[in-house]
């Protein structure tokens, strides 16, 4: 999943990155609401971490002009923990959460893992999908009468996008954009490698190559 981090505070944006990564999440950072503007409306972004006080451009005006042109994608706003008022007018001008600084990072997690299950209309903690049970916090997968198995940050990152998108056939640019982050090649072969490795543990027909067009995640077989 990519996120977007718009925050101008290099003290708390760079351990911020380092901890969102860590939780398995690609992280592209922007420094003012000028850069931030542009590239939520030119990148789809899974959510959006975004703080008001920024230069350049409010973070409240930011987000207004990415509702009014039919940017959807899922924001949290970050602000001072006695800024009502800041909250109030973030929810009104499309905000979907807040998160009062100073914070802790877990409960910031949490937040996006929600917000994403819920855009994606899943129900519970983990993620369910094609016979498949990914449990975010372990970054396990659970096959029925086969047990779990751990997986690797990339492998873990990459089968949580597919099982999302259930049923979509996506190419591998997309995958790449949506595993790696921002400065990534992306005319690297490391995405047929971590399907091949994803196949080895999975099963083979987990995940189906639509030759010139993509990958197809419809996991195991019913019968």
């Amino acid at each position: 999943m990519r996120l977007l981090l718009v925050e101008d505070d290099k003290l708390l944006s760079t351990p911020l990155r380092q901890d969102l990564e860590q939780q398995g999440y690609a992280v592209d950072l922007a420094e003012n609401g000028r850069d931030a503007a542009f590239m939520g409306d030119e990148i789809a972004y899974d959510l959006i971490v975004l703080d008001l006080g920024l230069p350049e451009r409010p973070g409240l005006e930011v987000l207004q002009a990415w509702r009014t042109g039919g940017n959807r994608t899922p924001v949290i706003i970050l602000t001072a923990r006695d800024a009502w008022h800041e909250r109030v007018a973030g929810f009104k001008a499309g905000a979907d959460d807040y998160l009062g600084k100073p914070f802790h990072v877990e409960e910031l997690v949490v937040r996006i893992q929600a917000l994403i299950r819920r855009s994606h209309e899943i129900i519970g903690n983990n993620i369910e999908s094609g016979g498949l049970t990914l449990d975010e916090d372990q970054q396990q997968v659970m096959l029925p009468n086969r047990g779990t198995f751990e997986l690797t940050g990339t492998e873990f990152r990459l089968l949580r996008y597919l099982m999302l998108n259930k049923g979509k056939i996506l190419s591998k640019t997309r995958l790449t954009e949506h595993v790696y982050e921002q400065d990534f090649d992306r005319d690297s072969n490391l995405i047929e490698v971590y399907i091949r490795r994803l196949r080895d543990k999975l099963g083979k027909g987990v995940i189906e190559t639509r030759r010139g067009q993509g990958y197809l995640f419809v996991g195991l077989p019913t019968d």
